[in-house]
């Protein structure tokens, strides 16, 4: 069998802060990950090459015979087609990028040791079209069309839903509800797009849906909530509000009444009541947001931008983000004001007196929050916490750490 591996590209760095904790192929973009997107589709497991860092969590296994895909691309059936059939020594390469190579454990060595890879065949891929994820709002703007495309992959193998008779629904045949999933009197509108809702997720009464929008499996939509397309709520969140265009990792929470528009929210992050978020500027012109690799702010060249918030990420009740803001990893945001729209991770405060949030402190934090879903934090994942907090440092200007 063929041994598939998906790398991170320059990509990496240009996704901070939501990579810090992950591949980039760990990345929720429609209803799955971008490595769940792979594994359907080649019908097999895939590791992973990544920063030293995470490699602990997230392991390469190598073969004699392996092919490398760029864990930034957002698979279709015509790519895995074509991945599929590539020969020894063959490349697919995207304007510039490399896409796919199917290379032998010598020339994976090589290429884990020195970046290169020599006597490859180069096929291009110009005309052939290809979404890849390489900067933060095309998260949120790819995820129209990859919620229709996971929707049409994971609801051809199921049957048809029994959709409660309490529900107001609109284009029965583009929603899918899980058997075990509960939904009652909502509305349901899948005219524009589909309505995808996995296994133990409720949307409880009140709740208003437009798609195209998925619900994951063991999430919560409150009561009254307002959810437009393109939205994914990712496994085992909890949310309330307005909603639209946003992506949910996993196990986050915007419980409560606010606004969040045009926006990715990580893993284990936790909005407070009344939380909005500005995605639209005043004077209707292009936003900007912090790069990372820049270490500056640069032109998105997006009229509609919200919140990026790294895992872990809090903000208290009331909170009001900018159009644009990129919040840490375990950073805390609370007061009146707005706050800087560049957060660092680990930073505790808003607008004013912002200090660091202590790293045992942080842990404990994580440590509780995880417990109350019966889940350890375990060596693995604390060292990952302390090499971010590291990595980090040079951005907490407040305080030297």
């Amino acid at each position: 069998m063929m041994n598939y591996i998906l790398f991170d590209d320059d990509s990496w760095e240009q996704l901070l802060p939501l990579s810090y904790t992950r591949p980039v192929c760990e990345l929720r973009v429609g209803i799955l990950s971008l490595r769940e997107k792979w594994e359907k589709r080649l019908q097999t497991k895939i590791s992973y090459i990544t920063q030293d860092y995470l490699a602990e969590k997230y392991p390469v296994e190598i073969s004699n015979d392996n092919i490398i895909i760029n864990g930034s691309v957002i698979a279709n059936d015509y790519i895995a087609k074509l991945i599929q059939e590539l020969e020894p020594n063959e490349a697919l390469l995207y304007q510039d990028d490399l896409i796919a190579a199917r290379i032998s454990e010598k020339q994976f060595i090589k290429l884990f040791e020195t970046d290169e890879v020599d006597q490859l065949k180069g096929i291009d891929l110009t005309d052939t079209p290809i979404i890849k994820i390489n900067k933060l709002t095309d998260l949120f703007q790819a995820n129209n069309l990859a919620i229709r495309e996971d929707f049409e992959l994971l609801s051809s193998s199921v049957s048809p839903s029994n959709i409660s008779a309490t529900n107001k629904v609109l284009a029965k045949s583009n929603i899918y509800i899980h058997p075990t999933a509960r939904v009652e009197h909502s509305i349901l509108n899948a005219q524009k797009g589909p309505i995808y809702v996995g296994a133990h997720a409720e949307i409880m009464e009140g709740s208003l849906i437009r798609g195209p929008v998925a619900v994951c499996n063991n999430s919560i939509l409150k009561m009254g909530s307002i959810i437009y397309g393109a939205t994914t709520i990712g496994p085992y969140c909890k949310v309330g509000g307005e909603l639209k265009n946003v992506i949910l990792h996993s196990y986050s929470n915007k419980a409560h009444q606010g606004y969040l528009g045009d926006s990715y929210i990580g893993a284990w992050c936790n909005l407070g009541a009344d939380t909005n978020s500005s995605n639209l500027k005043n004077n209707y012109s292009s936003v900007r947001l912090w790069s990372y690799p820049d270490e500056s702010y640069i032109n998105t060249s997006a009229t509609f931008c919200g919140l990026f918030m790294g895992d872990h990420a809090k903000s208290g009740i009331n909170t009001m983000f900018n159009t644009g803001t990129v919040v840490g990893v375990a950073a805390n945001v609370f007061g009146a004001g707005y706050p800087p729209k560049f957060i660092p991770s680990f930073a505790w405060g808003g607008i004013e007196n912002i200090k660091t949030f202590k790293i045992q402190k942080a842990i404990e934090m994580i440590e509780r929050v995880q417990a109350r879903k019966e889940l350890v934090f375990d060596k693995i994942d604390k060292t990952i916490i302390h090499n971010i907090f590291e990595r980090s440092a040079k951005y907490r200007h407040w305080k030297k750490d």
